[in-house]
């Protein structure tokens, strides 16, 4: 594996770890390596202390043994880089304000500087049945970017799920949102 692609994964998932992004055991990041392949966490991967070793490679013409250990979500980011040229990195996390924005609310407006200038408009994507939504969810979730002009995707009561072309955009448009939605949040008591 490619000692930068990993210190990108290393350095841009700690940091989500760290503003509560991530949970222990909770959420996933990818990166493409090949036109049919990537890297993700396995599943018992920590995300603030990621290493080369947590990192399964797959392959997506030749399914092995390693597809077991990869992280729950693996079928969500294989569908988005079938289905998603452009996508170099794929991320699921579970931003706090922005989920619970998501619980009572259809989309996101942000009324700040940087989400207005950035993100604009972010519809709530509402999965309405969580009995099947993870065999839904790879469909469902690249079939949304294919219809809409966005790399991120929030998804009521599940979480965010992100792609970009660079991992630093990708995180950046995550910590944006999380931002408006916790403005949002703040300004509705004050």
């Amino acid at each position: 594996m490619d000692k930068h692609l990993i210190d990108d994964i290393q350095r841009i998932s700690h940091s989500l770890f760290e503003k509560n992004f991530f949970g222990v055991y909770h959420g996933s990041i990818s990166a493409r390596v090949a036109s049919n392949s990537f890297i993700i966490n396995s599943k018992e991967t920590i995300l603030n202390e990621v290493t080369k070793e947590s990192l399964v490679k797959l392959d997506c013409q030749k399914r092995d043994y390693r597809w077991s250990l990869a992280n729950s979500d693996v079928h969500i980011h294989e569908h988005i880089y079938e289905t998603i040229p452009n996508a170099k990195y794929v991320s699921y996390t579970m931003p706090p304000y922005a989920t619970a924005y998501s619980l009572k609310h259809g989309k996101v407006l942000p009324q700040d500087y940087y989400g207005q200038q950035i993100l604009g408009e972010i519809v709530v994507y509402d999965p309405k049945n969580f009995d099947d939504w993870l065999e839904r969810a790879p469909y469902e979730i690249p079939q949304f970017f294919e219809k809409h002009d966005t790399h991120l995707l929030l998804i009521k009561g599940f979480g965010l799920i992100a792609y970009d072309r660079d991992i630093t955009e990708m995180a950046k448009k995550i910590a944006i949102l999380e931002n408006s939605c916790r403005l949002l949040a703040l300004s509705a008591i004050l």
